[in-house]
């Protein structure tokens, strides 16, 4: 990991970021909000899965918000390279950052699972309580593991506050 961070470290755009230091705060507020509307858009979801909302079907929902989770993907993606970027050793190698990857892709899992359970064809009858049950648990598992993700992103500065 440490040969990967100092070629990363050595990459002209990670030498540009550290000139740019003004730059990373706006990363920084940019994948934050990536990760809230990711979470919105889940949290909408769920919420029709659980009955609390009730104004459109869960697949017309989930529908509705895909495109969020996507973009919030995305954005999330590209502003958590460049902040990797910018300090690579000190990210690779710390270990709430490798906890929240390994999250991260749990999340992705659980929530590319949640959005294929609501595709059309797919929903559950009002008969059907089994596939009720399966959406429901694949809604909280996915919100879990967004909190996860947030929470494990915040995992470096928890630490330096608990020492």
């Amino acid at each position: 990991m440490v040969e990967l961070a100092s070629w990363l470290a050595s990459l002209p755009i990670g030498q540009t970021l550290r000139r740019l230091n003004w730059l990373v705060p706006w990363l920084q507020i940019v994948h934050i909000l990536a990760n809230g509307i990711i979470l919105s858009a889940v949290v909408m979801i769920d919420m029709r899965i659980w009955g609390i909302s009730r104004s459109q079907a869960s697949i017309a929902m989930a529908r509705r918000f895909q495109p969020w989770i996507w973009a919030g993907l995305v954005v999330l993606t590209v502003s958590g390279i460049a902040l990797i970027l910018y300090a690579p050793r000190r990210v690779l190698t710390d270990v709430t950052f490798q906890v929240k990857m390994v999250v991260m892709g749990l999340a992705i899992a659980a929530t590319v699972a949640l959005l294929l359970a609501l595709r059309p064809g797919k929903e559950a009858l009002p008969g059907d309580p089994g596939g009720h049950r399966l959406a429901s648990l694949l809604g909280t598992l996915t919100l879990v593991l967004w909190v996860g993700v947030t929470l494990a992103g915040r995992g470096r500065w928890l630490a330096l506050m608990l020492r």
